[in-house]
C-alpha cells in the first residue's frame, strides 16, 4: 500500500529549487513572483515563502505609486537591493494606497530567500540581482477581470488605468521570456514547468498530488 504524498508537493518541490541557487544578491538568494495583476502571485508567493520556511515577502505594491505604477525601480536599488547586497537589513517606505503617501519605513533582512513579488518583478533592471524569475501562467484579460472582481466597483477607474499602464510596460519590458519558471493554477494546487530562459533544466510538471524527489 502506497502513502498519499503531501499536500503542497509542487510548491515544496520549486523551494527546494530555490534552496539549490547561489546567492544573487549579497548573500540573499532573490527571487522573483511575476504575472499579470490579478493573476494569482499574492497567494503564489505567500505559499512559497511557507515552504522556504518563512522566507520574508517584499510586495511591490508598497513601492508603486498611484503616480508612479511602474516608476519604482530606483526606490528599490536604493532602500533594497543595495542594502541587501551589502548583506544589510534593508528598509523601504511603504506606500499607503487609501492616505497617498509613504508610510514608516519596514525592514526586510538579508535572508537566505526573499521573494520579490507583484508585476514586474521580472523587469530588465532587476534581472541582474535575481536567482530565479517565476511567471505565473494565467490569461492575461482573464487575470484582470479577477483583479476588478476582487477589488469592486470601486476601483474601476483605477483598474482602467492600471491595465493600459500594464500593457504598455510588458511591451516595452517584458517579464515571461525571461521567466527560469511557468507556474499554473490547477484543481489539485499549482504545477510548474521551465520557462523560456531555463534552457539546462528538465521539464517538471509536478502538482500538489505528485510524490516525486526534489529536482537534482
Amino acid at each position: 500500500m502506497t502513502s498519499t504524498p503531501s499536500s503542497g508537493a509542487a510548491v515544496d518541490q520549486l523551494a527546494a529549487l530555490v534552496r539549490q541557487l547561489p546567492p544573487s544578491c549579497g548573500p540573499v538568494r532573490l527571487v522573483a513572483v511575476d504575472g499579470h495583476a490579478g493573476s494569482g502571485k499574492s497567494t503564489f508567493a505567500g505559499r512559497l515563502a511557507e515552504a522556504l520556511g518563512g522566507a520574508p515577502v517584499l510586495h511591490l505594491d508598497d513601492l508603486a505609486t498611484h503616480e508612479e505604477f511602474f516608476g519604482w525601480t530606483r526606490r528599490l536599488r536604493l532602500q533594497v537591493l543595495d542594502p541587501l547586497g551589502r548583506g544589510e537589513t534593508a528598509r523601504y517606505d511603504p506606500y499607503d494606497w487609501e492616505l497617498r503617501r509613504f508610510g514608516a519605513p519596514r525592514a526586510l533582512e538579508p535572508a537566505p530567500v526573499v521573494l520579490v513579488e507583484g508585476v514586474g518583478a521580472g523587469r530588465r533592471a532587476l534581472r541582474p540581482a535575481l536567482a530565479l524569475v517565476i511567471w505565473m501562467e494565467f490569461d492575461a484579460a482573464d487575470s484582470w477581470v479577477r483583479g476588478r472582481h476582487r477589488d469592486g466597483r470601486g476601483l474601476s477607474a483605477f483598474w482602467d488605468d492600471w491595465t493600459e499602464a500594464e500593457i504598455r510596460h510588458f511591451a516595452e519590458d517584458p517579464s515571461r521570456p525571461f521567466a527560469d519558471a511557468l507556474v499554473r493554477q490547477v484543481p489539485e494546487g499549482y504545477e510548474w514547468l521551465p520557462g523560456p530562459s531555463a534552457t539546462a533544466r528538465t521539464t517538471h510538471s509536478l502538482t500538489e498530488r505528485d510524490d516525486l524527489t526534489p529536482p537534482p
